[in-house]
């Protein structure tokens, strides 16, 4: 295929041309279709303000969750979570030794000398 052939494919290829005039009309239309430059909208509320602050209500909707479920496992934490609030004030370090040859931690048991394998 020569260069020509080529120039005549995209030639036919091409786009039309914009009719004159045909952009100014339409940055016009665009343009009264804004507000103006000195118009004010009217004050977000107090709850709006908070909303856009925290991400709209996408954002609040997840905080909602966050603090529902933190609620919830503080109310009634599962068993096998350590007491929290114990282990912050230093009431105990952690696990209890019953005997010297089983330490339960946090409601795990251990058998110094035992085999891995059983």
């Amino acid at each position: 295929m020569t260069d020509a052939a080529l120039d005549d494919l995209f030639q036919d290829a091409r786009a039309p041309q914009m009719p004159e005039g045909l952009m100014l009309r339409v940055l016009d239309a665009g343009f009264a279709a804004q507000p103006a430059p000195g118009a004010t909208r009217a004050p977000l509320s107090r709850w709006r303000r908070l909303a856009a602050a925290m991400g709209g209500w996408q954002g609040m909707g997840g905080l909602v969750a966050a603090t529902c479920a933190g609620f919830w496992i503080g109310v009634s934490p599962p068993q096998y979570l350590p007491d929290a609030a114990l282990s912050l004030l230093g009431a105990g370090a952690g696990f209890e030794t019953t005997d010297m040859t089983e330490v339960a931690a946090y409601g795990w048991v251990v058998d110094e000398g035992s085999d891995i394998d059983g």
